[in-house]
């Protein structure tokens, strides 16, 4: 069994289940394991349960970042416990062992290797943060109390093995609250206005924006078109591709009515949409809003799309890094989905990601990630550190 191995399952084991998102445990297990290599770290978070470790975060070239909260382990269809960190047929098994306790471990390893091969971690910079699943208090919480400052950074997330993510889609989520006028249900709709029915034409409007094909800029189209083939391969999805290029939406909580006989007069849909490039979330909102003239919108999350441009210096290096591990070219996507990288990018760090997993069971039953992942991110992750140190 490879010492990544072990690691990845330790962490496994240990529950940090978001919500409630406490993460001392594992934020202490991390502490242990960089102290031994010598550096300097710090704990802080909001509760003490809520906890980040960092250290050399605010004088390094090079920040190494990762998130030890994972989604619950939801379903009774699991065929094996999640919270055990199993090794069984090459596969480290549970929950968080793709995203991402297994790049965690990763990370772990690779700082071990790069000191026994006797180099100075100073300017290495390294933060395991408590939160990245219910709406990234960890970084935040680094960046606001000054505990990080910009330098490049590679975030562990899962990714294709040849594909580093150099980009994600933007985010909009709101809250709308309808409000009709209630009436006898035998006379709807000559009589009443039903918000529920209103609710489904906002819904209705969302599906027609989702058919625009958006325009991401000469600067983008390259990598976007690599992108598109690259996730359709690693997601088993033909014909997935094109998402990148439309606002994908999900009516991911309705509420509404007060009885089958009456017409609806209140009712509340919490919409999330994911933004593509040339897409303005203001903008957005503002439509959605005027299509929803009986509805209070709140917006809970807004953000644009980031990217960390292909000729940045951490693009290049890690895609060195996995030319030489995996002996071919490594190609720089962007992704569908939202994690830390936005929040970093917004406050001055190019940023990348790449991590082992498998991207089709993330949040899902049977989470498991292979070992040989394991083993060749960390080899990926020594290189980038030696790049650096």
């Amino acid at each position: 069994m490879s010492h990544v191995a072990r690691l990845a399952s330790q962490l496994v084991a240990i529950r940090s289940e978001n919500p409630p998102g406490n993460t001392r445990d594992c934020a202490e297990f991390v502490r242990d394991r960089l102290d031994e290599l010598g550096l300097r770290t710090r704990m802080a978070g909001e509760t003490s349960e809520r906890v980040n470790t960092v250290a050399n975060g605010t004088n390094a070239d090079l920040l190494l970042c990762g998130h030890l909260d994972v989604v619950p382990a939801l379903g009774e269809t699991w065929s094996f416990d999640p919270f055990a960190g199993e090794i069984r047929e090459g596969y480290v098994l549970g929950r968080g062992s793709t995203d991402m306790k297994g790049g965690c471990a990763a990370l772990l390893a690779g700082l071990e290797e790069a000191v026994a091969h006797g180099h100075d971690l100073s300017r290495i910079g390294v933060a395991f943060v408590c939160d990245e699943e219910t709406g990234g208090d960890g970084v935040r919480h680094l960046l606001d109390r000054g505990l990080i400052a910009p330098c490049d950074c590679l975030i562990a997330e899962p990714t294709p093995e040849s594909a580093p993510c150099i980009g994600q889609k933007g985010l909009l989520r709101a809250l709308f609250k309808f409000v009709g006028e209630p009436g006898h249900a035998s006379l709807y709709p000559v009589r009443g206005v039903s918000s529920v029915m209103d609710a489904v034409a906002l819904i209705e409007y969302v599906r027609e924006l989702h058919e625009r094909v958006f325009d991401p800029g000469p600067d983008l189209a390259r990598v976007i078109s690599d992108s598109e083939r690259v996730l359709e391969t690693a997601l088993d999805l033909p014909g997935a591709g094109p998402i990148l290029r439309r606002i994908s939406f999900n009516p991911g909580r309705i509420d509404g009515g007060e009885k089958a006989n009456i017409v609806a007069e209140h009712c509340d849909l919490e919409l999330d949409l994911r933004l593509p490039w040339g897409c303005d979330p203001v903008v957005l909102a503002r439509k959605l809003a005027a299509r929803a003239p009986r509805a209070t919108m709140r917006c809970l999350s807004s953000s644009s799309p980031s990217w960390t441009p292909p000729g940045a210096r951490i693009v290049g290096r890690i895609s060195e890094a996995i030319q030489a591990v995996r002996g071919a070219p490594a190609t720089p996507i962007v992704q569908w989905a939202a994690s830390d990288a936005r929040a970093l990018r917004l406050a001055g760090f190019p940023t990348v990601e790449y991590g082992p997993g498998e991207l089709a069971r993330i949040h899902a039953v049977d989470e498991r990630v292979p070992v040989p992942a394991l083993e060749e991110a960390t080899a990926v992750y020594l290189r980038l550190i030696e790049a650096y140190a």
